[in-house]
């Protein structure tokens, strides 16, 4: 017998949900199944849980989510003396039945906990751990996946996701944990009137969409100014407090697409649920062809990220991340250099990855603010949130973002935030609408005044029980035997983020600095079975920037094959 059948019989043998025993007998007769369901344990790490909705070892069901909380729970106990967490979930299938499972493990191990009664934005969760004063929070999200997936994210006392240290020691905690003899559930009902799980008030999300507004950094005279919205949630959590907060600013005329606008985690309309891409948007788009909005707002299920289209001659164009994170942050420090002038703006700072666009340096030098980098993961933009607060200085920090489409401007949260990133991106329309331009137009005025910064981002998928083994061997390979250039571009430089840089953690990351300002960089993904490659394209012109892009891109995907 295999490892895998002893724990398919295992799980037989104990599992009482009928859905879960249905998948299991399946297996039975299912090598194939049984291997990917059971071949390892879902990894806990500084994303928290991320996988499958199913039966297994390796999948997101209430017996690994119960696992992991007794895990959580006895890392919080060992760590904090009357310990607390808030729950929070988005549309995803399952996720209040994780919550549920959740809560009762708290409750049984003497965590006290908070819960949203209804689905809320991931930032809601990051807003609530910080005002409720808690230790922990956990929200069941598996952000932009498709349907087939959950996640389980969990969040330090700052209300950042969990750093690497506490992820270590909480899948230490959660390692020595028996799924079916270790793991204490509480009668739900008996909790809540024990007072050990809590419902969250509806004032704790009004304070959340006061902090937000708090942000606007929109000139009064630009207040109110005229703008027409599509917006789409994606089926998602985004609706209630995007529709809040731009009622808030003024933003009224806003069309919702309506096979979208309804929570739900089979997403029948776009099943790859991200704003990043054009089917995602498809529905938004056809009806901005119905209603010539001057802007398509979407953001993806649990309401962290955002993406954009607008009208660009005879079809729309999305926006990318880095060119969404360039235009917030120049916008930001131009309403803050009017507002409050040049010596105020020069305090500021700025955070974004070490995969965003290298243009945010040349935005930077044109004002004179400051810029740091962190790996990728906003919880490090966080960090530095927390930092400066630490000295004072909170009222420093301007803006952050990742290439990867999540923004933040305030420091309500230490998680990025499409409720506010919205807000931001339609005040911004309305100036540049009164200036006679759509963000389109503005996009290209910056590459105009700061030359062309393109880039391109690769996902390169490695499934099943050997994917893992290849993406070892593939980032072993680039490091044992680097490329000598890329695409006619000589490596003048090769950074592995894996021994520590410039005082940052260490991380599974390898950077090719080329001739020109051009790099590549070879990233595992920490949540799917994805190694990413990340493109810098720089030329004085727009077709010369493209060419060396699509050279590029073919290069990286040959290394890849």
């Amino acid at each position: 017998m295999t490892k895998e059948t002893d724990l398919l019989n295992l799980w037989l043998d104990n599992v009482q949900e009928e859905d879960l025993r249905e998948e299991l007998e399946a297996m039975k007769t299912d090598e194939k199944a049984a291997l990917e369901a059971f071949h390892q344990d879902l990894a806990f790490g500084t994303a928290g849980l991320r996988g499958i909705i199913g039966a297994g070892t390796d999948r997101m069901n209430v017996h690994t989510v119960g696992r992991a909380t007794q895990g959580f729970a006895d890392y919080l106990n060992a760590n904090f003396e009357n310990p607390s967490v808030a729950i929070g979930r988005d549309s995803r299938n399952k996720g209040e039945e994780f919550v549920r499972r959740t809560a009762e493990v708290f409750a049984a191990n003497g965590v006290k906990t908070y819960v949203y009664p209804r689905i809320e934005p991931t930032p809601a969760v990051s807003w609530a751990v910080r005002d409720l004063a808690c230790s922990g929070g956990v929200c069941m999200t598996a952000s932009h996946n498709p349907a087939p997936y959950n996640g389980y994210k969990a969040y330090g006392p700052d209300g950042c996701q969990i750093a690497t240290e506490a992820a270590d020691a909480i899948s230490e905690a959660i390692a020595k944990v028996d799924t079916f003899k270790d793991v204490k559930i509480a009668d739900f009902d008996e909790a809540v009137a024990a007072g050990m799980i809590e419902w969250i008030e509806e004032a704790v999300l009004d304070r959340f969409i006061d902090a937000v507004e708090a942000c606007s950094v929109a000139r009064p005279e630009d207040e109110g100014l005229p703008l027409k919205l599509v917006y789409t949630p994606l089926n998602g959590t985004g609706l209630e407090c995007v529709s809040r907060i731009l009622e808030r600013v003024g933003v009224t005329d806003v069309t919702v697409v309506p096979e979208q606008a309804e929570p739900d985690g089979n997403f029948p309309t776009c099943p790859y649920p991200n704003p990043e891409i054009r089917e995602a948007l498809q529905k938004g788009i056809d009806l901005c062809e119905e209603v010539h909005p001057d802007l398509l707002v979407a953001t993806d299920p649990d309401a962290d990220r955002v993406g954009i289209a607008v009208k660009d001659g005879d079809d729309y164009l999305l926006l990318t991340g880095n060119e969404t994170g360039v235009l917030l942050l120049d916008y930001c420090a131009r309403m803050i250099g009017d507002t409050q002038g040049a010596e105020a703006l020069a305090r500021k700072v700025a955070v974004t990855t070490i995969v965003s666009s290298v243009m945010v340096d040349a935005v930077a030098a044109e004002y004179g603010f400051e810029v740091r980098r962190v790996l990728t993961g906003f919880k490090y933009i966080g960090g530095i949130i927390g930092e400066l607060e630490a000295v004072g200085e909170a009222d420093r920090f301007m803006f952050g973002f990742e290439e990867s489409y999540g923004y933040l401007n305030g420091t309500h949260v230490r998680d990025k935030d499409a409720v506010d990133a919205s807000m931001l991106i339609c005040q911004m329309a309305q100036y540049y609408k009164s200036l006679g331009m759509n963000l389109a137009d503005a996009i290209r005025a910056l590459y105009e005044k700061h030359g062309y910064f393109l880039n391109k981002t690769l996902s390169f998928s490695f499934p099943g029980v050997e994917g893992g083994e290849r993406m070892a061997a593939l980032m072993k390979n680039l490091r044992e035997q680097p490329p000598a250039e890329f695409a006619g571009c000589a490596v003048e430089g090769i950074i592995d983020y894996a021994t520590g840089v410039n005082g940052l953690p260490a991380a599974n990351v390898v950077e090719f600095d080329l001739e020109g300002g051009n790099k590549v960089i070879f990233r595992p993904s920490g949540t799917e079975p994805k190694v990413k490659a990340y493109l810098f394209s720089k030329r004085e012109t727009l077709e010369a920037a493209q060419e060396l892009l699509a050279n590029l891109e073919t290069v990286v995907s040959g290394i890849m094959q």
